[in-house]
């Protein structure tokens, strides 16, 4: 199994993803989408950070339990609740992926929501991961 990550000169210098990411091998996995529910079922976190943080981790125990690992991940998207407040803490938020899922970076997109599935939750991570 194989990933490689695109980055073409003729496209903006990519920050915390990649343009481009083709995949070969022989089992996908789809990644449901994470938020900071603990193991109650409860939204924990009152910052974006935090939320973050916890969702990210659902989402790598998730992969875990498949049997994959962060540098599997071909395709990412973060589904946030204020994008401006996403945008406004974007380093940290960069600061806590490098921490839980390293530098490799998959395709990525974060995309502005009027709200989650629980009230109470700012964001959610969903993905595909290619295994061998």
């Amino acid at each position: 199994m194989t990933l490689s990550r695109h980055n073409p000169a003729e496209l903006s210098p990519p920050t915390g993803f990649s343009h481009a990411v083709t995949a070969s091998g022989t089992r996908l996995v789809f990644l449901a989408g994470q938020t900071a529910l603990d193991t109650d079922g409860k939204v924990v976190g009152d910052t974006l950070s935090e939320q973050f943080e916890t969702a990210l981790t659902n989402l790598l125990t998730a992969l875990t339990a498949a049997g994959g690992t962060p540098h599997d991940l071909a395709r990412v998207t973060v589904y946030a609740t204020d994008v401006a407040d996403y945008r406004t803490h974007a380093a940290e938020l960069g600061r806590i992926w490098r921490r839980l899922a390293g530098r490799d970076y998959p395709a990525m997109a974060v995309i502005g929501i009027v709200r989650l599935w629980d009230e109470q939750a700012l964001v959610e991570v969903d993905g595909v991961a290619m295994l061998p």
